[in-house]
C-alpha cells in the first residue's frame, strides 16, 4: 500500500491562547503569557502526530481558498503529510477555532464549521484515498455531505482493499446516531469519548455502549475516558481499562485525535491490544503536554519512552 495512515475528514485551523481567566468587560483587554496556531481536528491533528511518530500520511479533508486554509495546507506540507487529498473549496472558508485554554488545560472554544460540511470524495477517488494500511475517518457527524452515505462506501472500499479502519465522531446527541451507525458495519476500532458514546445512546454504562455499537456492526469499542484513560471493548469478550498518565496537563485541545494516531502506530507496528491502547494513551498525554493540537507530540521514540518511563495517575 501507498501509506501507511490515510486521515480523512475534520481538519481545522485554531488559533489558541493560555492561560484564559475570563472575558473582559466592555472593550478591555486581558494578557496572555502565550499564543499559537494549529491545525486541529480528528483528522487533522491525527495525521500530523502521525507523521511526527513516523508514519506516511495522507490528507483527505476540506479547506476553504482563504488564508487560513493556504495556511493549513502548508503546514500539513511542512510535517511531511502528503496534502494531495486536501481539496480546497471555491468559496468556503476553513473551519475554524478561537480556542480558550485554561490553566486547567479545559479549552472553551468558538468554532466555525467551514468547508468540513462541503468537502465530498467522488467514487473515482477511493482507491487512491484508501490507499493505507489504516484508513481514519474523522469527524463523522461534521461531514455533512459524505455523512448521509458517501463514508460508509469509503470504509467500505477500505476494508475490501484490506485496510484496518478506525473511526472517530463529533456528536453531541441521539441525532447524530444514523451517520455513525452507517458507517460501523466497516468499522474495525470505533474511538468515541465517553461523552459522545453517551450522547449517541443515552446510557451510562461502558459495556452496555459497547453492546450497542457491537450491534450496529463494529468489532472493537476503545472509549476515551479522559483523566481516567480509556477502555478497551471487544465484540470477542475482552475489555481492559488503561489509566491516564500523570502528567502536567497544558492544553486537553486535540487529545483524542492525538490518541486516534497512536492507535495508528500501533497498528502499523502490530502492537497486542493492552501495549497499543497503552501507546494511544500516551500519545494523548504527551499532546495534553504542549498548547494546541499535537504540539507535545514529538516521535515514536519519545513516546515510547515516555509510555514506558511515566507514572499512570492514581
Amino acid at each position: 500500500m501507498k501509506y501507511d495512515y490515510a486521515s480523512i475528514g475534520f481538519y481545522t485551523f485554531d488559533c489558541l491562547g493560555w492561560p484564559f481567566e475570563a472575558v473582559p468587560d466592555g472593550g478591555g483587554t486581558f494578557f496572555l503569557d502565550e499564543l499559537t496556531l494549529a491545525v486541529s481536528g480528528a483528522a487533522g491533528t491525527a495525521a500530523i502526530a502521525a507523521a511526527k511518530m513516523g508514519l506516511s500520511c495522507l490528507a483527505v479533508g476540506g479547506v476553504g481558498d482563504d488564508l487560513m486554509g493556504h495556511w493549513v495546507l502548508q503546514r500539513l506540507r511542512e510535517f511531511g503529510v502528503d496534502a494531495s487529498g486536501m481539496q480546497q473549496i471555491a468559496g468556503g472558508k476553513t473551519s475554524s477555532s478561537i480556542v480558550t485554554t485554561r490553566r486547567d488545560g479545559s479549552r472553551p472554544a468558538l468554532h466555525m464549521k467551514g468547508a468540513t460540511s462541503a468537502f465530498f470524495v467522488e467514487d473515482a477517488a477511493l482507491g487512491t484515498v484508501c490507499d493505507a494500511r489504516v484508513v481514519h475517518l474523522g469527524g463523522v457527524g461534521l461531514m455533512d455531505r459524505m455523512d448521509r452515505a458517501q463514508n460508509a462506501r469509503l470504509l467500505q472500499h477500505a476494508k475490501q482493499a484490506g485496510a484496518v479502519t478506525t473511526v472517530d465522531v463529533f456528536a453531541g446527541s441521539p441525532d447524530d446516531l444514523p451517520a455513525v451507525a452507517r458507517v460501523l458495519p466497516h468499522t474495525d476500532y470505533f474511538m468515541p469519548s465517553v461523552e459522545e458514546a453517551m450522547a449517541l445512546t443515552g446510557r451510562q454504562d461502558l459495556s452496555e455502549m459497547a453492546s450497542q455499537f457491537f450491534d450496529y456492526g463494529t468489532r472493537c469499542c476503545i472509549f476515551t475516558l479522559g483523566a481516567d484513560g480509556a477502555s478497551y471493548h471487544h465484540a470477542d469478550g475482552t475489555s481492559f481499562r488503561v489509566p491516564a498518565f500523570d502528567v502536567p496537563v497544558k492544553c486537553t485541545c486535540g487529545c483524542g485525535d492525538a490518541f486516534n494516531a497512536g492507535m495508528a502506530v500501533a497498528l502499523c507496528r502490530d502492537m497486542e491490544p493492552e501495549t497499543a491502547v497503552r501507546f494511544a494513551q500516551a500519545t494523548s498525554a504527551l499532546n495534553a503536554t504542549g498548547l494546541g493540537s499535537q504540539a507535545g507530540v514529538h516521535s515514536f521514540e519519545r513516546t515510547w519512552e515516555f509510555m514506558n518511563a511515566t507514572p499512570s495517575r492514581r
